[in-house]
């Protein structure tokens, strides 16, 4: 194993390079061996932003390498200290979350939640979809702060950081008992997944429903089972995403489709057909995100792009530099998620005349807050007045 500082591998990248990542992926030799990360996205795993080293293994011509483990999906117990997620960004429509788990098993490359393993000392590349961290006692939090006196009500969102059901919920159902507290509670929510898993809780949903406390986004990026393999591994294929939109609809719950993101040259091309298809199986509510590449998510989607598509590579990312003033990412409030220029403006068009033809919302629908009942407080400290 060879350590290396972080600064000195900058050292010798090209100066003013759009592609420094690229060059410090070459020179460092990072690429995890395909047989160790089978079904798997990332095709690196370096070490956290937040690491003063570098850590990679290399075989020095000894024969002295021992030969390495594959990843596998392992799941620790993390113990926050609250389960309601809180932000003021001015560019999403909801200010409270829950995140059930920390990492995800789906493993999509393009995930912008990935640079979060950072915080937890791990690698926003294999380590995001392999190292988990489960959250079991959320509910019990969950009831605790719906209880405190002077809650006031609103949409929860759960989904918008990690996938609340993917693989390990299935052992975990940590998002299953949070949904209990929630129907119990009349308290609003907004789901967005990319697993068929959801169905597993049609009953709860089915009944939140019918008091116009939930609606549901099924994330769909592509409707090619290849593409979205190599590019979302863990995730419920395209066709069981559809046919879990059709079977939320049926059951009368509020369905949109979340043709996101859009990837210029490689998936945007379906924008039409996401939305007919979703459309068709009974999503009446529609929205998109154009490619976000922040922090350590530009080196790992450029290395996966270079592994399964290199002749589209140079293409791909001018198009996506187009849309981001000449950089990766543009993190501006506004323009980060629909990007901007020629490019983004012709993508938005498209969906503005395809939800209109569809006749698709282009707007979420209002969820009720005035029949929250306060959960019964067990464990809540009383007031001594």
């Amino acid at each position: 194993m060879r350590e290396q500082s972080l600064a000195g591998q900058a050292a010798f990248a090209p100066a003013n390079s759009a592609d420094i990542a690229d060059a410090l992926v070459t020179a460092s030799g990072l690429r995890v061996d395909i047989d160790r990360r089978k079904g798997r996205a990332a095709g690196l795993n370096p070490s956290g932003r937040f690491e003063p080293k570098q850590r990679e293994t290399f075989d020095d011509g000894w024969q002295s390498l021992e030969e390495l483990p594959p990843f596998r999906t392992e799941v620790q117990v993390e113990k926050p200290r609250t389960a309601i997620t809180r932000n003021e960004s001015p560019d999403i429509p909801f200010d409270r979350s829950i995140n059930p788990y920390r990492g995800c098993e789906h493993g999509c490359i393009y995930c912008f939640a990935r640079p979060t393993h950072a915080y937890m000392g791990l690698s926003a590349g294999l380590d995001f979809e392999a190292k988990l961290f489960a959250k079991p006692d959320a509910p019990k939090l969950l009831e605790r702060e719906l209880a405190k006196a002077g809650y006031k009500p609103r949409v929860i969102a759960i989904g918008t950081n990690t996938d609340p059901y993917q693989p390990i919920e299935k052992e975990w159902r940590v998002m299953r008992q949070i949904l209990e507290i929630l129907d119990r509670s009349n308290h609003p929510v907004s789901i967005v997944t990319k697993s068929a898993l959801i169905l597993r809780d049609l009953d709860i949903l089915q009944s939140m429903a019918e008091r116009g406390l939930v609606r549901v986004a099924l994330s769909i990026t592509t409707l090619d089972r290849k593409l979205a393999r190599a590019m979302e591994p863990r995730a419920s294929t395209p066709s069981l995403r559809i046919e879990a939109v059709r079977q939320l609809s049926e059951a009368g719950i509020h369905t949109a489709v979340m043709a996101a993101p859009m990837i210029p040259a490689l998936n945007d091309h379906e924008l039409e057909r996401i939305l007919e298809a979703a459309n068709a199986a009974g999503a009446q509510e529609a929205g998109y995100v154009i490619l976000r590449l922040p922090l350590e998510v530009a080196p790992l989607f450029r290395d996966w792009l270079l592994q399964h598509y290199p002749d589209r590579y140079r293409h791909v990312m001018s198009l996506v530099r187009s849309m981001r003033g000449g950089k990766d990412y543009d993190a501006e409030f506004g323009k980060r998620m629909k990007g901007a220029g020629p490019y983004a403006w012709q993508i938005a068009r498209r969906f503005e005349m395809a939800t209109k033809r569809l006749g698709m919302t282009r707007r979420s629908m209002p969820l009720r807050d005035d029949l929250f009942v306060p959960p019964d407080g067990s464990g809540v400290q009383l007031s001594l007045l």
